[in-house]
């Protein structure tokens, strides 16, 4: 028979027990990994996060089971790949259960830049698109604009559904190439923004990349050299904006942004191969569809003759075809003179639509504006080439202008210009043996070429870097 002493006794070695069980910490996940997100379709999905050290942690979706133990605080696991659906449920088990509801599986982008991605759809002509925006297969995340000296592994955030309230907040340029990929593509999409306004690209950049760059070396003494004066040192958004980003499995990134480099254009055509090369390492998942969009058009007062805008759009042409699945989104005619926020988003987010329709799914759609292939010197006239002329070239208006024609002297003067059919032929009565030939060589140019597909031509000059 027990006694009283001896259950009491039983019940206190009980409690004694428990903590060690209870003291577990509950499993962990980084905000990215939660209810309403897009896993990548078609890839290999990484899932990690946090829990005591040996603790055994179980991950289902979609009739897969994988464990694995938790290994200095971390655990990760990794599934197959799937094809695109949902809605479905995930569950997490360890010392805790979590199910993750409502997560769907398609194609996730990242879109990144300073100050014309970062502009929100209730700060462009959006009235009449915000009210109709709900749209169940498009999720959105939202990076916090934050800055480090070290990497962050989390940022402080949810996904959340595409709707009037969060639509109106977000990206209006990613908005707008999420809204019609995903009508193109019927499959759900998933849109992350990380994007701050007024910065530079040397901070989007791992500062341990650049200083293993022989090259970009003297970029990383330049700041340090100008210490606490520096608003944007090398990799203070990477850290905290894009590093902790990289496990989850992504589509492909969308780009807008140099303006804040324009009087570093030369810079640039180094910088900006360097940081996509830096993300596609970091990522690991290989050469990823990389869009930019080409600055648009602009001028600033007080600087009537400026044209490092033209230099950092060559440097974004040179990117393009310098790098495989690099894509150009050119937006030189919906720009607006007077101010460098164009309102007037939805042309950008449909032109990048439209890149990666061409270049990450491989559609067969004329996806660009004509780009300047060679050239040809013939009896006092320069015969240009173009790649992307679609159903052909065209001007938009009564007569083709923005090109300009020098000779050896380097003196350019304004040119004459036809279509011959796939061609260009450019001349001027000033320049009788002309060796070169500029086109929408300006921070705001007037130039008008396209193809019949609706898309213009992007600036260039012969013989550049970029040809």
């Amino acid at each position: 028979m027990f006694s009283c002493q001896l259950v009491a006794a039983i019940a206190v070695a009980a409690l004694v027990c428990l903590p060690a069980v209870s003291a577990m910490a509950n499993v962990r996940l980084p905000t990215l990994i939660g209810e309403g997100m897009v896993l990548q379709r078609g890839s290999p999905v990484r899932l990690w996060g946090w829990a005591d050290e040996g603790e055994k942690v179980s991950v289902s979706f979609r009739g897969q089971s994988v464990s694995t133990t938790a290994t200095g605080g971390k655990w990760v696991v990794t599934l197959k790949p799937g094809k695109a659906g949902g809605p479905f449920a995930l569950t997490i088990s360890g010392a805790n259960r979590m199910e993750l509801k409502d997560v769907m599986v398609g194609d996730v982008w990242i879109c990144s830049g300073q100050s014309n991605m970062q502009w929100d759809l209730a700060q462009a002509n959006a009235a009449a698109e915000i009210p109709k925006s709900t749209n169940p297969m498009i999720r959105l995340f939202s990076v916090p604009r934050v800055t480090a000296r070290r990497a962050a592994d989390d940022v402080a955030s949810t996904w959340q559904a595409c709707v009037p309230e969060t639509a109106a907040h977000f990206s209006a340029v990613g908005y707008y190439f999420g809204r019609d990929l995903q009508k193109a593509l019927k499959v759900p999409i998933g849109l992350i923004d990380s994007s701050w306004g007024g910065t530079s690209i040397e901070p989007w950049t791992s500062r341990s990349y650049l200083q293993s760059t022989t090259d970009l070396k003297d970029i990383v003494k330049r700041y340090r050299e100008i210490g606490p004066a520096s608003q944007w040192p090398p990799g203070v958004l990477y850290n905290t904006m894009i590093a902790p980003l990289t496990r989850f499995p992504i589509k492909g990134v969308i780009w807008y942004q140099g303006e804040s480099n324009a009087p570093r254009a030369e810079d640039y055509c180094q910088l900006l191969p360097a940081m996509i090369r830096n993300w596609r390492a970091d990522w690991g998942v290989g050469d990823f569809p990389f869009l930019i969009v080409q600055l648009t058009a602009w001028s600033p007062p007080g600087y009537p003759n400026d044209t490092s805008w033209a230099g950092i759009r060559e440097a974004q042409l040179f990117a393009s075809r310098t790098l495989p699945n690099v894509g150009l989104a050119v937006t030189i005619d919906v720009g607006d003179k007077d101010d460098v926020h164009p309102k007037n988003k939805e042309p950008v987010g449909r032109r990048l639509a439209l890149a990666a329709r061409g270049i990450a799914y491989r559609e067969k759609v004329e996806y660009s504006g004509p780009m300047y292939k060679s050239m040809r010197a013939a009896g006092g006239t320069i015969i240009l080439r173009f790649r992307h002329v679609g159903r052909g070239l065209t001007a938009t208006g009564p007569t083709l202008k923005g090109f300009e024609i020098a000779g050896a002297d380097g003196k350019f003067a304004p040119a004459d210009a036809v279509i011959k059919g796939d061609t260009v032929v450019v001349s001027s009565q000033a320049v009788p043996t002309p060796v070169t030939v500029r086109y929408g060589w300006a921070n705001y140019p007037d130039g008008n070429l396209a193809n019949k597909d609706g898309l213009p031509a992007s600036p260039f000059r012969t013989g550049a870097s970029a040809e």
